[in-house]
């Protein structure tokens, strides 16, 4: 039996474009290699940063599709998937380039034009307003910003494509992806399915899957562990999502942080951990000691003493770039470690775009060289 769409990977970005696809009548198949709720991807966690201080228009455009997907999904346990508490972004790296790629002001003014809300703060109305964070410079806030609830996302995106006629299969590891002219073949440990089309989003592991796909040249995907840390609040009811650009050589890395009830204020530095082997993952915290100094200097709202270590993986391009793109039969959503969840809907949608359609194309910076 050829089935029209199977889609290998049950992270955030499978299961949106397997939704995306249900909301247009298919009824695709997810393959998961690991149970439901695992924590070896980077699809886990209560929550993750909705960060929208973006100047590119490519990741504008994404983020306004993402936002439209969010809002369709509308409330789960009584509660939107987004919790627009805001976000606050400082540091005198901005203006360098550092992380951000624009100034402050140029995002403001690229947000401004899209109608999402943002104003520029000096450090002293920004320190009265967050007490909990030390500034140094100019800082932006968009209230249309914060956090999304990602284990609740997972479970809403779960049941709407098993209601919708798709289906789930957890604990079936692929083992290859072989495509022709003509579709696919999915190998598993216990079967080999056909497929029409295949929609690659297996995280760290994609890497690996397509290894044997001449036609399709992946850029290099560096597969990192990660280990922020929450931290207690002694200011409970006053914590943004937040970004700190940081002078190079000043810290790590650029900083980010939200807060997640009952486990404290995430704070974390980005994509600076070690390289690993996903399969062989030692989950060991790194730079714990410079992350509690980090919060004991700027973070005065923080307990840095009180840090609980978390794991999750980066996938990386060299440019950090997403890639969104087709080859033949093969449909590939990779490298969005970092900063990918928030968009996740709006990927989902571009997925299902380039499954049904091969003419369809993503924006130019995140399609493959060969495509």
């Amino acid at each position: 039996m050829t089935r029209r769409i199977v889609i290998v990977g049950g992270g955030v970005m499978g299961l949106a474009a397997a939704w995306q696809l249900v909301r247009r009548g298919e009824r695709p198949v997810v393959l998961e290699r690991f149970a439901r709720g695992h924590q070896e991807g980077a699809s886990h966690g209560e929550t993750r940063n909705f960060n929208n201080a973006y100047g590119d228009a490519h990741y504008l455009d994404l983020l306004v599709r993402a936002r439209e997907g969010w809002d369709a999904l509308g409330e789960v346990d009584g509660e939107p998937l987004l919790r627009l508490h805001g976000l606050v972004s400082h540091g005198s790296g901005a203006a360098l380039g550092s992380g951000s790629g624009l100034a402050l002001s140029a995002i403001a003014a690229e947000l401004a034009a899209r109608g999402i809300p943002a104003e520029l703060l000096d450090a002293v109305d920004a320190a009265r307003r967050w007490p909990g964070m030390r500034f140094d410079d100019t800082a932006l806030f968009s209230p249309d910003a914060g956090v999304a609830r990602a284990a609740a996302a997972l479970r809403e995106l779960e049941r709407r494509v098993v209601a919708g006629g798709g289906q789930v299969r957890w604990n079936t590891r692929v083992r290859a992806i072989s495509p022709d002219a003509d579709g696919a073949d999915i190998v598993t440990d216990a079967a080999t399915l056909r497929a029409d089309v295949v929609i690659v989003a297996a995280g760290a592991w994609t890497q690996q899957l397509l290894a044997t796909a001449a036609d399709i040249r992946l850029p290099r995907l560096r597969v990192t562990e990660e280990t922020p840390a929450h931290f207690s609040p002694e200011l409970p009811d006053l914590w943004p999502s937040f970004n700190h650009f940081v002078v190079p050589g000043s810290q790590p890395a650029n900083v980010y942080g939200m807060p997640t009830p009952g486990e404290g204020v995430k704070v974390g530095f980005h994509g600076i951990g070690d390289e690993v082997d996903p399969d062989h993952r030692p989950h060991r915290p790194v730079l714990q000691r410079e992350l509690r100094d980090y919060v004991r200097e700027w973070m005065p709202g923080l307990d840095p003493d009180s840090a609980v270590p978390i794991s999750c993986t980066y996938t990386s391009t060299p440019t950090e770039a997403f890639v969104l793109d087709r080859v033949g039969t093969i449909v590939v959503g990779a490298g969005f470690s970092g900063q990918g969840f928030k968009f996740a809907p709006g990927v989902g949608a571009t997925l299902a775009d380039l499954a049904l359609d091969p003419a369809a194309r993503a924006a130019a910076a995140f399609r493959l060289a060969s495509a």
